[in-house]
């Protein structure tokens, strides 16, 4: 089963009518490595899909049917009903989404092909919060680990009618026992934060989504393989369908990691499915529009206030939106073998760094750092391995011997260096320079890790060879490593940082 195909070149977004025509670029010749170079218009261009499509739905003469179509198509439910001594409002909306199994609602064929065989659990298979900022220029995602230990509050068992005592249980049992209301009072209680919206997707919805928007891009630095699953992906770039997807999203056997680097990918899938809807026009295409936003309402069950018009507001509002914009970390973790009396191994929360987090959400304020992560031995942690990565080192200075003392000092840090290092045309160079083409930014920020104090560069049009201009300033290479342990899960990622290379 081939699981890649191409990526076609994605077309120049068209100029807005009535906008100034931007002056021709200089070339690439004539343009000076330390130009400031125009910034890129954001891929997420939320602005314009979200207004633009509403204009021509409605031109289309389909607006109304569409919009007003929308709401009927969503499964209603209270899950705050009864909910007494909730958490105090904060700033921003925080959404809890939550992903069922489902598995009863694909086809036996499906299941087959996908390993879906069993009985559906009827439980989460995963949670996040979501929170939006106050000014909805900004996206925090937190997983939840499903096997988190937790306190469960006292309730009624919505299978056996029961009145249930306080008890621990992992976090996934809340919604086996008490359905929607349950979870989310177990969770606004570990967290203290109140949830303001509450939407829940099964296998279906995924799929569904997937194959819409004609499949979405990952890329893996190393072959990925889950006989539990069938996930069966080389190293490289891959357009999933909807069931490859639901493969890769839900393997817990292609790494150490389990259920860290399952919650992991899930984070980047969901990054990459967000760039995916708003770099691909779909909002441009009126019944693109419809058949997408059928395919993820189709079979949701949304909180009674969640309605489309706040979608859409939403989505307007979302003006300034780039890839930077949205962040993905998980709760961070003290213990992931937690044992417990009755329930075996959990998952237990360092609870003085949950707290620390979710009072960031509370606050409103971004939780990504934007330094490369370090490790207990001195290490950089980046996503490109240096091996990867092919180096040509010039020398910016009169320092004899510069360009191959870094060149050396990058080999033995695992990088792939030309071995041929040259004099730059530019002299007098004082701050090391990274000069990279923007499709391999993720190389660039590996290698700008490994050295101290680098500055980086975009020159368009490069191609794939990463150039350093080696300056006064420079000191050191510094080793190293690729994201790859459970530690890292709990390490916030920026939407920019998970685009293929």
């Amino acid at each position: 089963m081939s699981t890649t195909s191409p990526r076609p070149p994605r077309p120049p977004a068209p100029p807005r009518r009535g906008a100034r025509q931007p002056a021709a670029a200089p070339s690439r010749a004539a343009r000076s490595p330390y130009a400031p170079l125009p910034r890129r218009r954001p891929r997420w261009a939320m602005r314009a899909a979200t207004t633009v499509s509403v204009v021509v739905l409605a031109s289309a003469g389909i607006g109304h049917a569409v919009v007003s179509s929308l709401d009927a198509d969503i499964t209603r439910i209270d899950p705050f009903k009864d909910m007494k001594n909730r958490p105090p409002t904060g700033h921003g909306m925080n959404v809890l989404l939550v992903g069922t199994d489902g598995r009863d609602k694909i086809s036996e064929q499906e299941r087959q092909r996908y390993r879906l065989g069993g009985q559906p659990c009827h439980c989460t298979d995963t949670m996040m919060i979501v929170h939006l900022s106050q000014d909805r220029e900004r996206a925090s995602v937190v997983s939840l680990p499903r096997d988190s230990y937790v306190d469960l509050p006292a309730h009624l068992d919505r299978n056996t009618g029961k009145q249930h005592p306080p008890h621990p249980v992992k976090l996934n049992a809340a919604y086996a026992e008490g359905g929607p209301g349950l979870t989310v009072r177990t969770v606004e209680s570990m967290t203290h934060l109140k949830i303001d919206h509450y939407l829940e997707v099964d296998f279906t919805t995924f799929m569904r989504t997937v194959d819409v928007l004609g499949g979405v891009e990952i890329c893996t630095a190393l072959p990925m393989k889950d006989t539990y699953t069938g996930l069966d992906l080389p190293a490289g770039v891959h357009t999933l369908t909807g069931g490859q997807a639901l493969q890769y999203v839900r393997s817990r056997h292609v790494d150490g990691a389990s259920d860290f680097g399952r919650m992991k990918r899930q984070q980047l899938f969901l990054a990459a499915l967000i760039d995916r809807a708003t770099s691909s026009r779909v909002l441009l295409n009126p019944m693109k529009f419809r058949d997408v936003t059928r395919a993820v309402l189709g079979s949701v069950r949304a909180d009674q206030g969640f309605h489309t018009d706040e979608l859409l507001d939403l989505g307007r509002a979302m003006r300034n939106f780039s890839p930077s914009s949205s962040e993905f970390t998980t709760v961070p973790v003290a213990q992931t073998s937690f044992p417990v009396k009755g329930l075996g191994s959990t998952v237990k929360w360092d609870r003085a760094q949950a707290d620390r987090l979710f009072r960031a959400l509370r606050d409103d304020r971004p939780l990504a750092v934007r330094r490369p992560a370090r490790t207990p031995d001195g290490t950089a942690a980046v996503e490109v391995p240096p091996q990867r990565i092919r180096v040509q080192v010039e020398n910016g200075t009169g320092t004899a011997g510069l360009a191959r003392r870094v060149d050396t000092a990058l080999a033995g840090a695992g990088f792939s260096t030309t071995k041929a290092p040259v004099d730059a045309k530019e002299r007098g160079v004082e701050r090391t320079v990274v000069l990279y083409d923007p499709r391999w930014d993720r190389s660039a920020r590996s290698l700008a890790a490994a050295l101290p104090g680098s500055e980086l560069r975009p020159v368009p049009g490069q191609g794939a060879t990463l150039r350093v201009i080696a300056g006064s300033g420079f000191r050191e290479v510094r080793k190293v490593r690729v994201r790859t342990t459970v530690q890292d899960a709990n390490e916030v990622v920026r939407g920019d940082q998970v685009a293929c290379d």
